[in-house]
């Protein structure tokens, strides 16, 4: 017997007045409560209960000892109500960690949609492009971009397909023209970024006709965000990669125009991964559900935007 259910034995027959009333009361026999009580004795050393065939009365340890019991008591069941609630109603903190464009661009737009259903969530987001330790660090979720992913042990839920563009500035095609053809990039400055996911000396396209890869010629700026590559490329230092995130606000603005329309860089999934699948709380569970939904419905208004005629160079 657990020293739990022991405290809860001697607390009944302390309240009761009897082994037998108190076995009743726990749907047990009077010899296992006495065994429960006499175990409890043994093991702190000490008499709490003084017994005569007549009555049962506390020992002045025994009346100490009740106090922290009960206490002590209620504190479990408060602790295994809260947890219990966590399964059921979406409350406390949720850690999370996104890839820097992936969380600027859709991660706190369905934050701040996300609370306003659930507002007793709150959050703790980190925007990096290296990949963090979940159990390690303490996250409750990573939101990546990949191909694919290892083999980790954790959850990865698919949220949807995205893939970067090539873009230019206006003052930069209006000085050194538009390329046609992927393979007209090396008559020009091509900006590299560097990431977890995009290769440096080359870039693969899918066109009209299937893949095709370019070496990337020399560059001027190496850069590892996409946010910097934005800055870069608005300020006609060449063309870029930019994910349809980080694109549509320059193209919708006119900063920026799209380079080779008909072509696209590589497409990545849009994962989320979480530890476990097991027990997993309701601020995990909800956040994961309205990402499923919120996360598909932003790609999709961003690619829109991205193959507009507008945003593009005809």
């Amino acid at each position: 017997m657990d020293v739990f259910q022991t405290m809860r034995c001697f607390i009944a027959v302390a309240q009761s007045g009897s082994f037998t009333a108190a076995a009743e009361l726990l749907d047990t026999t009077t010899t296992n409560v006495s065994k429960a009580v006499s175990s409890l004795e043994a093991r702190l050393h000490t008499r709490l209960i003084n017994r005569t065939t007549r009555r049962l009365a506390l020992t002045e340890a025994g009346v100490r000892y009740l106090q922290r019991c009960e206490k002590i008591l209620d504190e479990v069941r408060e602790a295994d109500e809260e947890a219990g609630t966590a399964q059921t109603l979406p409350v406390g903190r949720l850690k999370i960690h996104s890839m820097s464009a992936i969380g600027n661009h859709y991660v706190i737009n369905a934050i701040a949609r996300y609370r306003e259903i659930h507002p007793t969530v709150m959050f703790d987001l980190t925007l990096t492009n290296r990949l963090p330790d979940l159990l390690e660090e303490g996250y409750d979720m990573s939101i990546v971009l990949a191909r694919d992913l290892p083999d980790s042990g954790f959850v990865a839920q698919r949220l949807g397909v995205t893939y970067s563009i090539l873009c230019a500035s206006p003052e930069y095609v209006a000085k050194r023209g538009m390329p046609a053809t992927p393979g007209a990039l090396c008559d020009h400055d091509c900006l590299r970024i560097v990431n977890t996911v995009m290769p440096v000396e080359s870039w693969t396209f899918e066109g009209p006709e299937g893949m095709e890869t370019v070496a990337v010629p020399l560059s001027p700026l190496h850069i590892n965000t996409a946010d910097g590559m934005t800055i870069a490329i608005e300020n006609a230092m060449g063309i870029g990669i930019q994910p349809i995130a980080s694109a549509v606000k320059g193209l919708k603005a006119g900063t920026l125009m799209r380079v080779l329309p008909d072509y696209h860089l590589e497409e990545f999934n849009l994962f989320a991964i979480y530890p476990s699948r097991k027990f997993v709380d309701a601020k995990i569970k909800t956040w994961l559900e309205f990402l499923k939904t919120a996360i598909p419905q932003l790609l999709t208004s961003d690619e829109a935007i991205a193959g507009s005629k507008k945003t593009q160079n005809l």
